[in-house]
């Protein structure tokens, strides 16, 4: 009798009917999903068996982090620990299929490796570079990924690991990762700034990553600092902060220094090869006058953009991150970096914030992009009710259990 059907097989029913046309899953791969939930929470379709905050002690999460010239994968225990990775140097500019291919077979030998049992895995993060749909799980415009403009990735890792899938920005991921598992364990609201080539960034506030209404919040490297007379952006973004504190900015200030006949090591080795943002950096910490004021107007530079977001924003904390951060506090120039970020905004923030503010280096250096992807993913498996699956509508809200963390989830 109708009355007699289980909670599943009426799952069932709404997953053929309503579900699976609306997130593009196979029914098979929902169902195994669900089950795999139901054996790791108790859940059932439409209630949960289980009680209070959702538990997740003993779960693991799979975190991916895919960049132009690499990708890394690790397991994460639910404590933040990282339990295996892998990193792969292969290309993905050969196609989009062939990409994807070497991505999940990294995933599968990194589940091998660790000896963890495959049930155990709640969910998978992907980070990624380049614009993209959060809500619909698709990368619009991937930097340095040809072939891979509007791909539905949360969708084909879903179907591919069977498992919930959550997919993030990149820097946006490291951020979260600072702020789960690394030197912002200890705070309810960060920002990561990532120095390299560009300027990026990530803000977590009270637990959320800080996304906006389209996507693009935390692109704090383009905030323009100033308006007449910067140096030109192609994008058209001119007198960018990127433009004054990436490392091209530091190597055109350089240039232009040494063209102005500033005295320095550095120009006898300008003359046999272009100068990189580490040469500046050892040529500092051998005291070469010139590259020390270099490093220290990149820290004066992105002093300004940190008050400008502390004025906004206010959170509790400001990490740097990235490839072009000295040394860090192994080195003396590193010290000195930070310590004139730090003077800088004692000097033109407000009061309040200018001393309460914490400043420091990021932790967790280049695992923080796939650490915060599994912590997304684990932020996402932690939801403590599952919507009923009666309408169209519903059933929309319970697709976003399998994209992003659901609002009242739990913060660790």
């Amino acid at each position: 009798m109708a009355g007699d059907a289980s909670p599943v097989a009426s799952g069932r029913g709404a997953l053929q009917r309503c579900v699976s046309p609306l997130i593009g899953w196979s029914t098979a791969t929902a169902l195994t999903i669900l089950r795999r939930q139901r054996r790791r929470r108790g859940w059932i379709l439409g209630r949960s068996e289980t009680s209070g905050t959702g538990d997740m002690t003993g779960a693991n999460y799979l975190g991916i982090d895919i960049g132009g010239t690499s990708v890394k994968v690790g397991i994460v225990a639910d404590s933040g620990e990282v339990l295996c990775q892998r990193m792969s140097h292969q290309s993905l500019d050969q196609g989009r299929d062939a990409g994807l291919d070497m991505v999940f077979g990294e995933v599968e030998q990194c589940i091998e490796a660790s000896g963890v049992d495959r049930e155990s895995l709640g969910g998978v993060g992907i980070a990624a570079p380049g614009t993209m749909d959060l809500d619909a799980g698709v990368i619009l415009h991937p930097f340095n990924l040809p072939g891979w403009e509007n791909l539905p990735l949360r969708r084909l890792a879903t179907e591919r690991l069977r498992m919930p899938a959550a997919l993030v920005n990149d820097a946006n991921a490291a951020a979260f990762g600072e702020y789960w598992a690394g030197a912002g364990a200890e705070a309810r609201s960060l920002m990561l700034w990532t120095l390299g080539t560009g300027i990026g960034g990530g803000i977590v506030m009270d637990g959320d990553i800080l996304v906006g209404a389209h996507g693009h919040a935390a692109e704090c490297g383009q905030m323009i600092i100033q308006m007449e007379g910067g140096p030109r952006s192609e994008h058209g973004l001119h007198g960018s902060l990127e433009l004054y504190a990436g490392a091209r900015g530091l190597q055109r200030r350089c240039a232009e220094a040494l063209a102005a006949g500033a005295r320095s090591t550095l120009k006898a080795l300008s003359e046999r090869a272009p100068l990189s943002p580490l040469d500046i950096a050892r040529e500092a910490e051998a005291g070469d006058e010139l590259a020390i004021r270099l490093v220290l107007e990149t820290a004066r530079y992105l002093a300004i953009g940190t008050v400008n977001v502390m004025h906004t924003l206010n959170p509790e904390m400001f990490l740097f991150g990235g490839a072009m951060t000295f040394g860090q506090e192994s080195t003396a120039i590193g010290r000195q970096f930070l310590a004139a970020v730090r003077e800088t905004v004692r000097e033109v923030a407000l009061p309040v914030p200018a001393m309460n503010t914490v400043i420091k280096y990021a932790k967790l250096g280049n695992n923080a992009g796939f650490i915060g992807a599994a912590g997304v993913a684990r932020r996402m498996v932690r939801a403590t009710d599952t919507p009923k699956l009666t309408n169209v509508r519903q059933t929309v809200a319970w697709r976003h259990v399998f994209a992003s963390p659901p609002t009242g989830a739990p913060d660790g």
